[in-house]
């Protein structure tokens, strides 16, 4: 499990038919073989670790499956991607609950300035739209954050300096995809109200 605070930026220098080397700032004596490592939101598994500069670079494979239901299949050499660590008993609890298990493949529509901060407004796949909330969370690209407003499968997410600079949202540009992942909450409440339905 994981909690949608961004805590390093990666970035891949390997990318081969799914298997792919990522250089990040931690230390490579802090990163167990076998360490699962959300990656834009996609929960990895490490395979392999190296000391690099002053960090190190850890290795992963990634299936078929993922490769076409994220947004990993279109990884190339120096993409810069978003780093979680899963969470551990006793961490702090800074966004939500996130599995790491990628819904689907959203898309930015716009970017526009509001003050110091910036509104997305981001296309859920259709089949996602009924888990979007105002107020509620998601995750995008690994990232726990505020639904604002929602107008069917669009909704906007209001991202802070902060945010723009710790992730790799700051480099984001209309059209862009992102990975999706819906609350954990609104997926067990939608499914609860399906099966109600069903029995009534």
């Amino acid at each position: 499990m994981f909690t949608g605070i961004i805590t390093a930026q990666g970035t891949v220098l390997e990318a081969d038919s799914g298997r792919f080397a990522i250089a990040c700032p931690w230390e490579a004596t802090g990163i167990a073989h076998g360490a699962s490592i959300a990656c834009d939101g996609c929960c990895l598994t490490v395979t392999g670790v190296e000391s690099f500069g002053g960090g190190s670079i850890f290795r992963v494979d990634v299936s078929n499956e993922t490769l076409s239901k994220t947004t990993l299949g279109e990884w190339g050499n120096g993409r810069k991607i978003n780093l979680e660590r899963s969470l551990r008993f006793g961490d702090e609890m800074g966004g939500h609950l996130v599995s790491g298990h990628v819904d689907g493949v959203a898309r930015i529509e716009s970017i526009t300035p509001e003050g110091f901060s910036k509104i997305f407004a981001i296309r859920a796949p259709d089949a996602l739209a009924k888990f979007i909330a105002p107020k509620g969370s998601v995750a995008l690209d690994g990232v726990s954050l505020t639904i604002n407003n929602v107008n069917g499968s669009l909704f906007t997410i209001n991202l802070i300096p902060t945010t723009l600079e710790v992730t790799i949202f700051g480099e984001k540009q209309p059209g862009d995809a992102i990975n999706m992942e819906v609350d954990l909450i609104a997926r067990y409440v939608a499914r609860l109200l399906g099966q109600q339905a069903e029995n009534s």
